[in-house]
């Protein structure tokens, strides 16, 4: 896959120097002739422009994104790898299971930088999930104190509800509102719900409330931007894909609004709102041959909800339209920003184009093997429309003789992308990326249609240590986990002149990194 052609941005003072001295210039019998229209920009469609480290950095020696044999079987990989953002703190503990979330998750402000929304408690704390395992010495979703980001440290361990068990893809936080809720995603433990106060303390969450919800199994879920619905999505192979509907205006008497199949053979995941939460948009996962549950066309699907939004009687969702596309699979998260005053979507896809047949599969077709974010215009709701690829060079199909020489033991090698938060909803500069294999990776989006990589931190790999709370390990496997597995959420963060960046991997647990340069200055 070529890369688009990059032109130059034209700043305002010169193009209207431009234009004046066109006007002049026209011949004298050009009558009421004038200038064309300038073309739309071009979507990017390859591989982003590499960061620029600093000296002290441990970069990659190989492809953006990947890591090479030779690093993993030398160990180099147990150091980690890292490019203008260096650890502030960590709290390994058991692991991981697949979802950290903080304030950012509520995406009801203006602003993802937090530092001065709500009460300062409530700021300093971050929850992630854990594998349902017996072997753990804590079961539960844990409760992170961060208020030291040198000692980020476990102060609860929520076990006193079905659902904070294995809520996986579903704990969210509502800032404005204070609450924390998540839906169980085992289905032998059956699909419970449970939300929980956090006003008082964050780091001592209070169960408000918690029930079944027949019909379904939980998996992904948000809160709508006023924070008084929750909606939960099922996207659990062999059981359909449904939409779970709640009422949480009052957390200690939740009310179960709507169980809404999705339409056709489609299936939600980790969707979002626009601001009104009259708009509702969600991935819907798919793979190259329709495998497994996965058996609807790959893509985004904008649904209206004013009918759930408005408490209307007999309420009905319509789909307003879709966008669907075969370079990448498993669509996982959408994230509302405004760019330029129109309304756009950050995208990722957590699969590459292969289906069933893997990186080999996709490569075959001449497909990135793994999957990746985008950025979609969406200011035609009708007609959504894909203005940016965030690919690296380990995306590239052009590339796949190197990258299927790495093992692909538990999916560690993958590269999809997982979640994204940006730094600001309005106008957002940068983005940081969760991209599985390759840690988070942050983007400067400023331009969005000629975005660049500008920072990279890669977790050191942990190969066969015992942490039965990671999506990883398995008592069952004995592969050798060369490199890290990084599918959270991210936070943006000021901090006493910092900026930090707080996340979740599967073996490394809660960390914290900070920037080293001012990496939009540097990037000019």
């Amino acid at each position: 896959m070529l890369a688009a052609k990059k032109f130059p941005i034209v700043s305002g003072r010169y193009l209207k120097a431009a234009v004046l001295t066109a006007l002049v210039t026209l011949p004298a019998f050009s009558g009421q002739g004038s200038a064309n229209p300038p073309s739309p920009p071009v979507p990017w469609t390859g591989p982003v422009p590499k960061a620029v480290c600093g000296l002290n950095d441990r970069v990659e020696s190989g492809l953006q994104g990947h890591t090479t044999l030779a690093e993993r079987q030398s160990g180099d990989s147990e150091r980690g790898y890292n490019c203008n953002l260096e650890l502030v703190g960590q709290f390994q503990g058991e692991g991981m299971w697949w979802f950290m979330s903080s304030f950012n998750s509520g995406m009801d402000s203006s602003t993802m930088f937090d530092n001065n929304m709500g009460s300062t408690s409530f700021n300093d704390c971050a929850y992630y999930s854990t594998r349902n395992n017996p072997l753990l010495q804590r079961r539960g979703a844990v409760v992170i104190d961060a208020s030291d980001p040198r000692n980020p440290h476990p102060t609860a361990f929520l076990d006193d509800s079905a659902a904070m068990l294995n809520p996986h893809e579903s704990l969210k936080v509502h800032g404005k509102r204070q609450l924390l809720a998540g839906v169980q995603s085992n289905p032998l433990m059956g699909p419970g719900f449970a939300i929980y106060d956090l006003s008082a303390d964050c780091r001592h969450p209070v169960l408000k409330a918690s029930f079944d919800m027949a019909g379904t199994v939980g998996h992904a879920g948000n809160f709508t931007p006023d924070g008084m619905t929750y909606y939960a999505t099922q996207n659990f192979r062999g059981l359909g894909g449904r939409m779970q509907v709640v009422d949480v205006s009052d957390p200690s008497n939740p009310v179960h609004l709507l169980n809404w199949q999705f339409p056709g053979d489609g299936r939600p995941h980790d969707s979002s709102f626009n601001k009104d939460g009259t708009r509702l948009y969600s991935p819907q996962p798919g793979q190259f041959g329709n495998t497994g549950s996965s058996i609807g066309p790959n893509g985004l699907v904008i649904l209206d909800v004013s009918d759930i939004q408005f408490r209307r009687p007999n309420p009905q969702i319509r789909v307003i339209s879709t966008l669907f596309w075969e370079d990448g699979g498993q669509a996982q998260q959408t994230l509302p920003v405004t760019i330029q005053g129109r309304p756009h979507l950050i995208f990722t896809d957590e699969a590459g184009a292969g289906g069933s047949g893997g990186r080999a599969g996709a490569c075959a077709r001449g497909l990135p093997p793994s999957g990746f974010a985008r950025i979609i215009d969406i200011s035609d709701e009708t007609n959504p429309k894909t203005i940016a690829k965030l690919m690296l060079e380990a995306h590239d199909p052009a590339n796949c003789a190197e990258l299927l020489t790495t093992p692909d033991a538990n999916g560690q090698s993958g590269y999809s992308s997982h979640y994204c938060s940006a730094d600001q909803a309005q106008n957002p500069k940068m983005l940081a990326c969760s991209y599985f294999g390759a840690g988070i990776r942050v983007f400067d989006i400023r331009d969005p249609f000629h975005p660049k990589e500008v920072a990279y931190y890669k977790p050191p790999a942990r190969r066969t240590a015992f942490l039965p709370g990671s999506s990883r390990w398995s008592p069952t496997s004995t592969a050798d986990r060369t490199v890290d597995f990084t599918p959270t959420d991210i936070r943006w963060r000021k901090h006493k002149g910092e900026t930090h960046l707080w996340f979740a991997s599967a073996d490394n647990g809660f960390q914290i990194v900070k920037f080293t340069r001012d990496v939009l200055r540097d990037a000019d």
